[in-house]
Formats: structure tokens, C-alpha cells, sequence
């Protein structure tokens, strides 16, 4: 596959913890719906396997797409995102250097979704719930993952509200001096 620019597999460990946290927060949502259903957190523990220096292998690819299955399984909104969450983190290993803007969900999505999360758990009690929890990603993000998100175009819109935090995260982390 041709490459618009360089990635290092320590920027892509960077870009898969940050993928992580955020899948990691949310994971108990989805345990809590579906307990017998360990995709979403093999999917992590792979992410962590390589974060801690291993090599990027099928183990990564495996399992972030047996976690999205376990998002299609899911039986709510909540649950689906938050397995959807860890399936990107696994997936985050395998960011393809291309300028493309669809490769930004990669980096920031599990993030986003951790904040729809917030926002569908906290309803309409706490308005500000999703806008918190974005803030929380944004303070997470690291000068080499905002580096990186910056190699690729603007986050396409989208029509789901995940799409939309998605956007207002990636603006603020561009933004970010």
C-alpha cells in the first residue's frame, strides 16, 4: 500500500493508547449488557500487547473485527459504541499512512464514542456530559498524537451524533498550539 508520509511504529503506539483509554472507560457499558461476550475486551488486551512493544500481528486484526462484530451484536446504543470503541483500538495499530480523511476515525472515534456515551448516560440531566468527556479526551491527547492527526484532513462530518463529537474533537485538537 503507498504512503502519503511516514508513521513510526512508536507514533502508532501513541495513537493506539490514546484509542485505548478511551475503549478501555467505556468497556464495562458493554459488559454490562452483554457479560458472556469477551470480543470487545480481547480486542483491547491486543492493543495493550502492542502498546507494550510487541509486534503489530493477526492478533490485532483479528480481534478488532470480531469487536465491530460484537457492535453489530449489540443490544443498545451504548453497548454497540463501546465495542465499536474496542475494536478501533485494536485497529489503531494497523493506521494507514495515507492522507485520507476517513483515517482519522482511527485515531479519534473511540474517543468520541466514550463522549456519546457520556452523554446518553448522564440524558438530560447533565447536558454537558458529552462536552466533558471531550474535554478529557483533549487533555489526553499527546503533542505526538496531535502531530500525527495533523497529517491527515479534517474528520469527515457525519450525521451521527459520535460523527459530530468526532468533528468537534479533531477541531480542537488542530487547534491545539
Amino acid at each position: 500500500m503507498p504512503s502519503d508520509f511516514e508513521l513510526t511504529l512508536d507514533e502508532l503506539r501513541t495513537v493506539t493508547r490514546y484509542a485505548t483509554d478511551a475503549a478501555r472507560d467505556v468497556l464495562p457499558v458493554f459488559e454490562d449488557v452483554h457479560p458472556g461476550d469477551t470480543r470487545p475486551r480481547a480486542a483491547i488486551a491486543a492493543a495493550r500487547e502492542f502498546i507494550a512493544g510487541a509486534p503489530r500481528t493477526r492478533l490485532q486484526r483479528v480481534t478488532s473485527m470480531d469487536a465491530h462484530r460484537a457492535a453489530k451484536d449489540a443490544a443498545t446504543e451504548p453497548a454497540r459504541l463501546a465495542a465499536q470503541a474496542a475494536g478501533d483500538a485494536a485497529s489503531a495499530a494497523y493506521l494507514h499512512p495515507i492522507a485520507k480523511a476517513h483515517q482519522v476515525g482511527h485515531i479519534l472515534r473511540a474517543a468520541a464514542n466514550a463522549a456519546r456515551i457520556a452523554e446518553i448516560a448522564a440524558g438530560e440531566d447533565d447536558p454537558g456530559a458529552g462536552d466533558r468527556a471531550l474535554e478529557r479526551a483533549r487533555e489526553r491527547a499527546t503533542p505526538v498524537l496531535i502531530d500525527v492527526l495533523r497529517r491527515y484532513p479534517p474528520a469527515p462530518g457525519g450525521r451521527s451524533r459520535a460523527a459530530r463529537l468526532m468533528t468537534v474533537l479533531d477541531d480542537a485538537l488542530r487547534r491545539a498550539p
